[in-house]
C-alpha cells in the first residue's frame, strides 16, 4: 500500500463488497454541485472536496462529456439537463401515476373534463396518464404520446418554473413549428408567455396545438420546488371559455398543491454514498 492510500484509508467506507473510487468521486461531485446555489469553479471544487486539480479536472470532464454537468460561460460548473431527463424517467419508474391518479381523477369528475399527467422530456411533454370524464374532448392524446413543450399548457407550466439555466437549455433546442394560427412560433413569444405563467402560477394552451381545444395546466413540485410533472385540464374551447379559466385554474392549483404535499411527505431513503476519497495535493 502506498503513502497516499495509507493516508486516505480512514476516509474510505469499508462496508459493502463493491467500491469504485472514480465513480464514488463523480457522485460526490454531483452531490456537491446539487447542494450549491451557484455554479462552482474548478478551484472551488478542489477546495471543497478536497481533490488535487488534475483529479478534479478528470472527473469534471467525464461528467461534462456525459452531459451530467454543464459549463457556464465564465468556466464554472453546474448540474446538467441530462440529470433532469434521468430524474423524469426515475419519476416514471417509481410510478408517479399511482400516487397522482386519485387526485386528478377526482378533479376530472368534478370538472367533467379530460385531464392529463405529463413530464418533461427534453423539448417535449410525455403523457403519463389520462382521465376521461363524462364529457370527452375530441383529441388524439394518449398515454405514452408526446407534444412540443412550447405549445402545450403542461410544457409551459413546467418550463416556467425550471431554474433559468435549465429552462434556457430546453428553449435553445426547441424547433418551433406552427400547428395552428395561434401557435407560439418564436423564442420572444414563448418567453413572454412563460413570464405570464410565473405571475399567475399556471399555463394555458389557447388552441395552440389543436383548434377548438383549450387547456389549463399547473406544475407539480418536489421538495426542492422543482417542477417534476404537470397536470392539465383539457376541453373544447366552447366549454373552457376564457372567462372560466381562472375558476378552473384555482381548482387545478389546489389539486397540484395537494399532490406536491403528498409527494413531499412520502418517506424517502437517503442514498448511501461513500465519502469522497481524499487525495494528497500534488499527488
Amino acid at each position: 500500500m502506498n503513502t497516499t492510500e495509507t493516508l486516505l484509508r480512514p476516509f474510505v467506507r469499508t462496508e459493502g463488497p463493491y467500491q469504485l473510487q472514480s465513480l464514488d468521486r463523480a457522485v460526490a461531485v454531483l452531490d456537491m454541485l446539487g447542494e450549491s446555489e451557484v455554479p462552482l469553479s474548478l478551484a472551488e471544487i478542489c477546495r471543497r472536496m478536497p481533490l488535487c486539480k488534475s483529479t478534479a479536472h478528470r472527473s469534471l470532464m467525464v461528467l461534462e462529456r456525459a452531459m451530467l454537468i454543464e459549463r457556464t460561460p465564465d468556466n464554472r460548473f453546474c448540474l446538467g439537463m441530462k440529470l433532469y431527463d434521468l430524474g423524469n424517467r426515475a419519476v416514471e419508474q417509481v410510478d408517479l401515476r399511482t400516487r397522482v391518479r386519485p387526485f386528478f381523477r377526482k378533479l376530472s369528475q368534478q370538472l367533467g373534463e379530460t385531464m392529463h399527467l405529463g413530464v418533461l422530456q427534453k423539448t417535449s411533454v410525455v403523457y403519463l396518464d389520462k382521465a376521461d370524464a363524462s364529457r370527452r374532448v375530441c383529441s388524439g392524446s394518449k398515454t405514452g404520446s408526446s407534444n412540443p413543450v412550447y405549445c402545450t399548457a403542461m410544457g409551459k407550466a413546467m418550463l416556467a418554473f425550471l431554474p433559468p439555466e435549465a429552462a434556457k437549455n430546453v428553449i435553445d433546442h426547441i424547433n418551433f413549428v406552427r400547428f395552428t394560427n395561434k401557435t407560439l412560433c418564436s423564442r420572444e413569444d414563448l418567453m413572454k408567455s412563460l413570464e405570464r405563467v410565473r405571475r399567475r402560477g399556471y399555463g394555458i394552451d389557447d388552441e395552440e396545438i389543436e383548434m377548438g381545444v383549450r387547456c389549463v395546466a399547473a406544475p407539480v413540485f418536489d421538495e426542492n420546488h422543482m417542477p417534476i410533472a404537470a397536470i392539465s385540464v383539457s376541453g373544447p374551447s366552447a366549454r373552457i371559455q376564457v372567462q372560466t379559466v381562472p375558476m378552473i385554474a384555482a381548482q387545478l392549483l389546489r389539486c397540484c398543491g395537494e399532490i406536491s404535499s403528498a409527494l413531499r411527505s412520502r418517506p424517502r431513503r437517503k442514498a448511501q454514498i461513500a465519502p469522497v476519497i481524499l487525495e494528497q495535493r500534488g499527488a
